[in-house]
């Protein structure tokens, strides 16, 4: 197919911006799915996808307009999955921003608007929902072209619920958006990436997922490799395991063509397979006879596992393959990790088995055991952010059955010890005794806050107590936006709910790792009837552990159910008891049994049920609630 017939892009905007609605219109429109088969979300195939009413996965599409073959790629629009963002942008040539006419731009807008300046994108920016009666599509114009720098008449307004002006995307696609050009002769010929010069060269700064733009925007002219056919090569952009059918990859094909049966190989991984079937998505599978240059579809392979194929890997054919790889991806790693644990220890076999079958379709999805004494064995699990640990813990629930313990999330640690050996730990458990640590690290990040300008002073009140500090502050029309760095862990909880609560809900928050700090970090132990549990064991700063350890006992003393003996909870540093909350015990009147007034009698029944509750304490087993393991999340 003529590659100048062929139009890329991808959906990007904060999340609940309407992404997915507009790309439901445009399928209608393209009459790429009958209206029999046209239900709301078409491309949220995920059942958890319908119910929270947003993307999780990236979703590819392709359509036929006017002659013109269109593929889309729909995007999750939360801050969690925004490497599935940056895996798409590298898969096209433009990039379709959508705006909510009555929220206007918001924190996830500008940082995926970001991401595809620095892979030099063309942007059709789109104003969304403009059929609300709380539209205001001049305010929101203003904004986009004081962040866009584009003319009045370039943007596009629509309403994704009724189609009204969708067409106009389309028909600006094909008139104004780049066709898939091949790349650079620099690359065909084996020459390094450089590390400096334009957004076109070098890495990525901004995201979780950094990689590498591909150079698709130069008008270089060919050399001699213009003249013989290039090596194939295709650059997977996501994959997943189906029980059925293997491993299926998605792919952006370069350069050349790859044929169905077709030996393919993997030139990262070294592994070779067979395309057993080749096609594009509609959205549904349509297999062809070939994938060409130019185009985005799916490859069903032989492989067994998405270990041999991952994301952002190269494809080549086995015979006259490539041997320069297309830049990739770096390895995404998470922020938010979380002891995973069975209620019973005979689902531990099951909750492993389903972990690995979510990480082959899941590639930012670190797992590794972990023994608890009081939980026994479970997996310790690496998220990108709590929503997507809150959506992993719904799936191993729904589609694996499963009963899950879910210990207080946190985050690494960069620790030296004081012979000069450094560790990263995962979990305040792992932490050495206090007299062997040189120093220890924390994760900051460095967020952006979009908010109404009259709330500033509310909110830099809230990250001065997250012991984070401004530094930047700028604006937007009538909004503001505050630029700042805090730790990583004191965001983990409940600092969205609290900036929600602060701002009425007009407030979005984006962030990204920036780097790690040594500060004067303590491991704080929880006791209960003077057993110290390692699940609730956390780490802190020594400012903020005496405030802590007083508000989590007096959480933890709601949420353990009362026994027939006195519980302690008790909040410790090391060997010094700094909180403390006292479970009363149940009573029961043994002396309403006795009619009569005498004295002697009713002291001896309660020493003796002062001897029997002394006993009880002794080997007495205190059953913890799975609530307990989860009261970082509740604290307010």
């Amino acid at each position: 197919m003529d590659t100048s017939k062929i139009r890329n892009f991808c959906i990007i905007a904060h999340i609940d911006h309407g992404k997915s609605t507009v790309a439901d219109r445009m399928m209608e429109i393209t009459e790429t799915v009958s209206k029999r088969e046209m239900q709301s979300q078409l491309l949220d195939s995920m059942e958890l996808e319908r119910e929270k009413g947003i993307t999780i996965k990236l979703a590819p599409v392709q359509m036929h307009y006017k002659d013109f073959v269109l593929n889309l790629i729909d995007t999750p629009g939360h801050v969690d999955f925004s490497y599935e963002v940056s895996r798409s942008l590298q898969a096209v040539e433009t990039a379709v921003v959508v705006v909510d006419a009555t929220q206007g731009i918001q924190a996830q807008t500008l940082a995926n608007v970001y991401l595809a300046l620095e892979q030099d994108l063309y942007i059709i920016p789109v104003i969304n929902k403009i059929d609300l009666p709380a539209a205001d599509v001049e305010k929101v114009s203003l904004q986009l072209m004081n962040l866009l720098g584009c003319e009045p008449e370039d943007i596009i307004a629509v309403s994704g619920k009724t189609g009204l002006n969708v067409d106009k995307i389309l028909d600006a696609i094909i008139e104004k958006a780049p066709a898939p050009r091949k790349t650079d002769e620099e690359w065909e010929m084996g020459s390094e990436p450089l590390l400096s010069g334009n957004a076109h060269d070098r890495p990525s700064s901004r995201g979780s997922c950094s990689l590498w733009s591909l150079p698709v925007g130069r008008e270089n002219s060919r050399t001699a490799m213009a003249h013989s056919p290039s090596p194939t090569r295709a650059l997977i952009f996501d994959s997943y395991f189906d029980d059925y059918r293997g491993v299926v990859l998605y792919v952006r094909i370069f350069d050349g063509t790859i044929p169905k049966n077709a030996e393919i190989r993997m030139m990262a991984a070294g592994a070779d397979g067979l395309a057993l079937e080749v096609g594009a998505l509609t959205p549904k599978m349509t297999p062809a006879t070939e994938l060409t240059e130019g185009n985005i579809g799916y490859i069903v392979t032989n492989l067994k596992t998405t270990r041999e194929a991952r994301v952002g890997d190269t494809i080549t054919l086995a015979k006259n393959s490539a041997t320069i790889p297309l830049p990739g991806y770096k390895e995404v790693l998470p922020f938010v990790y979380a002891g995973f644990f069975p209620v019973s220890n005979d689902q531990y076999d099951d909750l492993k088995e389903a972990i690995e079958k979510l990480a082959l379709s899941d590639s930012a999805l670190h797992y590794e055991p972990e023994n608890s004494p009081v939980l026994g064995f479970g997996l310790r699990i690496g998220f990108l952010g709590l929503l997507h640990m809150d959506i992993i813990r719904e799936r191993l629930e729904r589609e694996f059955g499963l009963d899950l313990v879910i210990t207080n999330p946190s985050t690494s640690y960069e620790v030296t010890l004081a012979n000069g050996e450094e560790l990263k730990i995962r979990s305040a458990a792992d932490l050495p005794d206090q007299s062997e640590i040189l120093e220890i690290r924390e994760p900051w990040v460095k967020g952006e806050i979009i908010l109404p300008t009259e709330m500033i002073g509310g909110v830099l009140g809230l990250i001065n107590e997250k012991r984070g500090h401004q530094t930047n502050l700028s604006y937007i029309e009538d909004r503001a936006v505050i630029v700042f760095e805090a730790p990583m862990a004191n965001l983990l909880t409940d600092f969205y709910d609290q900036l929600k609560s602060i701002t009425s809900g007009y407030a979005s928050f984006n962030y990204e790792l920036a780097n790690y700090r040594p500060e004067d970090l303590v491991r704080l132990d929880f006791l209960v009837a003077g057993s110290r549990i390692d699940a609730l064991s956390l780490m802190c700063h020594r400012t903020e552990a005496d405030a802590l350890g007083r508000e989590i006992t007096k959480k933890l003393k709601e949420v353990i159910p009362r026994q027939n003996y006195e519980v302690a909870l008790q909040a410790a540093i090391g060997a010094k008891i700094i909180a403390r909350e006292t479970i009363g015990a149940y009573r029961k009147d043994v002396t309403v049994k006795i009619h009569t007034g005498d004295r002697d009698r009713k002291a001896k029944l309660l020493e003796k049920q002062k001897r029997g509750k002394a006993r009880m304490k002794r080997f007495g087993k205190i059953d913890i609630p799975s609530e307990a393991f989860t009261v970082m999340l509740k604290r307010d």
